[in-house]
């Protein structure tokens, strides 16, 4: 039997950046795929405007809203990875657009007691907003395109160019700090459920995914990493507010000292789903 997949992918008030990775997710969904849309409070003109650009899917497209209270990424991932049934969880932020074989590469690369830490590939400000107006398709440019970019700066990188499930060194069972991204990440259900999911007590921007990776690691697993393959395209945007982002890290550093793999607040504390609005769009 086929693997259910359930594709993540975290918004905030970007109908535009949305959409541009809801079409490179269109293109590659089918049967046993599911998408989450993890809206993290976006205003009501910003939701419409996904709805009516949407494009067609051969798979479910559910979007899962919560009331905006600040920056609650983590529960926003929380609520819509709960919603769903499948064996496999693959997370992206809604200013992602992943590559033309994304899924498919994050298949080859899943592996029972490991999680998939992908990469991505930054875009400047210009190529950007051509992107958002749908003016350009990144899935349709080639390696000349790809090069003639970096070599202007529009792009920060050419390894999405080479294609390598296969490559060696992939696996690590330490925890290391660097290149953690929860804009792209794969991670088994069964073990997003047994560390109790992202820990939604982490306050503001910063953190959580690695704290995340530490308790998956203190579960048993080991870290994949998905260069060579699943890239992602991340659109330009201005940095978050980071005034949290030191407490935050010390609580990782804290934790890296102990052995805990449960989040303080994360699935088993759901039950309060006050104003969450849970709707199938296609």
């Amino acid at each position: 039997m086929a693997l259910k997949i359930a594709l993540v992918v975290l918004t905030y008030n970007r109908a535009n950046a949305l959409l541009a990775v809801l079409r490179s997710l269109a293109s590659q969904c089918g049967p046993g795929h599911s998408v989450w849309i993890a809206d993290d409070g976006s205003r009501p003109e910003q939701v419409d405007a996904m709805r009516l650009g949407m494009p067609s899917f051969a798979c479910p497209v559910h979007h899962v809203w919560h009331p905006d209270v600040g920056f609650t990424a983590a529960r926003a991932r929380n609520l819509a990875a709960a919603q769903s049934d499948a064996d496999y969880l693959i997370f992206l932020d809604g200013d992602c657009v992943p590559n033309a074989a994304f899924i498919a590469q994050h298949l080859l690369l899943a592996q029972t007691g490991a999680f998939v830490n992908g990469s991505r590939v930054l875009l400047n400000e210009n190529v950007t907003r051509l992107v958002e107006q749908n003016a350009l398709d990144l899935l349709q440019l080639g390696a000349v395109d790809w090069v003639r970019m970096r070599w202007s700066g529009e792009s920060n990188k050419l390894l999405h160019l080479l294609h390598w499930p296969s490559a060696p060194f992939r696996t690590s069972t330490e925890f290391r700090w660097k290149g953690i991204r929860s804009c792209n990440f794969a991670v088994w259900s069964k073990d997003f459920r047994a560390v109790n999911g992202f820990d939604e007590s982490f306050n503001g921007w910063g953190h959580e995914d690695a704290d995340l990776v530490l308790r998956l690691h203190h579960h048993g697993m080991q870290r994949k990493n998905g260069f060579w393959g699943t890239e992602v395209y991340h659109l330009w945007h201005r940095e978050n507010a980071r005034d949290q982002e030191s407490i935050n890290r010390q609580r990782v550093l804290a934790r890296m000292q102990g052995a805990q793999v449960k989040a303080d607040v994360g699935l088993d504390q759901l039950a309060d789903r006050q104003g969450v609005q849970v709707t199938r769009i296609n």
